[in-house]
């Protein structure tokens, strides 16, 4: 990726070695290709560190120095001192003089490593703090804990959304100068609906039996209970029975390293509900943006996000969104402008602004546009990935790396 009006960070003759590090290769295909291959076009040698899996080696083939290294993302401590051990290996191996981190577990374990190694710099982008306003007391003032040791350990954080810089700030984590939103962001030429014609929308339909006027609700992420994919079809079932005609598509599958997904136990709840024979499970898909053109609304009735792609990803083809009344997506979607905000873990509301959108397809497809436009706005990924090398050219003179 070219990033316009850069100017080089490094003008040394030997290129600054940067380390990507987070858990598994699902993180680095999905947020870090683009500042990846931005600081390579600005002479650093950067490398990616994740468990080896199923898009490693596709990784490797778009060009991408990819290194295979676990992080254990369970409770056994043995396992995570292994972690450390390899991740502190790593480091004085690769002699990394500056280490960006992302995922809680993987970000907690690389800051402590390169502590111990003496990395330079240390960075930790927050794709989302565990802790949220549901969580329980308890749970919470733990992972603010370990937060808090992270960050003690590393010299900046990048939070993907405004609300965790502002949590950062206020329970201690990082001094204001320590902390700054980024945002996440997508390509807006890619996910753009004149990119599609009428031609390409219908073939996608028929591939997967859906009738070119049926109405389309679609959700995409992985099949774990906490992306509101149960609601979804509770709201669907309710959906059905005053649009006979609507049909659903789910876009994703779960993940090797998911702890809590419920593909079985879904599957049967959909046939519980009657809505099997309206719905297309298309699985993990390589590229989001022929699905979404298919659909005509957009949901995201997660419990948790950091700051959703696949959201983002929706309102820059131009769908109007239903998401829940949660940190990032509310930072998204404006309310009655964009899409929908509802409350989490209740299918009822959803099911209502599902039906909204069914019979109000003017101001529907208004809200589309309106969304595009915000992503144009204010989540484009050029303007996203400049933000972060701004920040890297002002933290790599501070600590003399240039």
């Amino acid at each position: 990726m070219t990033v316009s009006n850069s100017v080089a960070i490094s003008q040394s003759a030997e290129p600054l070695r940067v380390l990507q590090m987070c858990a598994v290769d699902f993180t680095a295909r999905q947020f870090l290709q683009p500042l990846t291959a931005a600081l390579e076009c600005e002479g650093f040698a950067v490398a990616i560190a994740c468990a080896r899996g199923p898009w490693f080696d596709e990784l490797e083939q778009r060009g991408f120095r990819m290194i295979d290294n676990p992080i254990a993302r369970n409770a056994n401590v043995i396992s995570h001192i292994k972690s450390f051990w390899r991740t502190w290996r790593l480091l004085r191996r690769q002699r990394v003089q500056v280490l960006h981190v992302h995922t809680p577990i993987a970000a907690l374990i690389g800051r402590l490593a390169a502590r111990l190694a003496g990395t330079p710099l240390v960075l930790y982008t927050a794709h989302g703090f565990y802790f949220h306003e549901n969580s329980r007391p308890f749970t919470r003032r733990a992972l603010v804990l370990l937060e808090k040791i992270g960050a003690a350990c590393g010299d900046f954080i990048m939070t993907v959304s405004d609300e965790d810089r502002t949590s950062a700030v206020s329970l201690g984590i990082a001094a204001p100068d320590m902390v700054e939103t980024i945002y996440n962001g997508v390509d807006t030429g890619h996910y753009d609906p004149a990119r599609f014609s009428a031609a390409d929308r219908a073939a996608f339909r028929t591939k997967h039996n859906i009738p070119a006027e049926a109405p389309v609700i679609g959700i995409m992420g992985r099949l774990v209970r906490e992306k509101g994919i149960f609601e979804f079809f509770e709201a669907a079932a309710t959906v059905l029975k005053a649009h006979p005609d609507c049909w659903f598509m789910v876009v994703g599958d779960l993940l090797p390293s998911d702890y809590d997904g419920k593909r079985d136990e879904l599957r049967q709840h959909v046939n519980a509900l009657g809505v099997a024979d309206r719905t297309v499970f298309t699985g993990m898909v390589g590229d989001p943006a022929p699905p979404l053109n298919a659909m005509d609304v957009f949901c995201l009735p997660s419990y948790r996000e950091g700051m959703p792609i696949s959201l983002l990803e929706a309102m820059a083809m131009g769908l109007p969104c239903i998401a829940t009344d949660i940190r990032g997506c509310r930072e998204e979607v404006v309310d009655g402008v964009t899409g929908w905000l509802i409350p989490p873990r209740q299918p009822a509301p959803l099911a209502e602004k599902m039906c909204w959108m069914l019979e109000n397809r003017n101001d529907a497809a208004e809200m589309g546009h309106a969304g595009r436009r915000r992503v144009l706005e204010k989540f484009d990924i050029r303007g996203v990935v400049d933000h972060q090398l701004q920040i890297y050219r002002r933290l790599l003179k501070k600590v003399n790396l240039r």
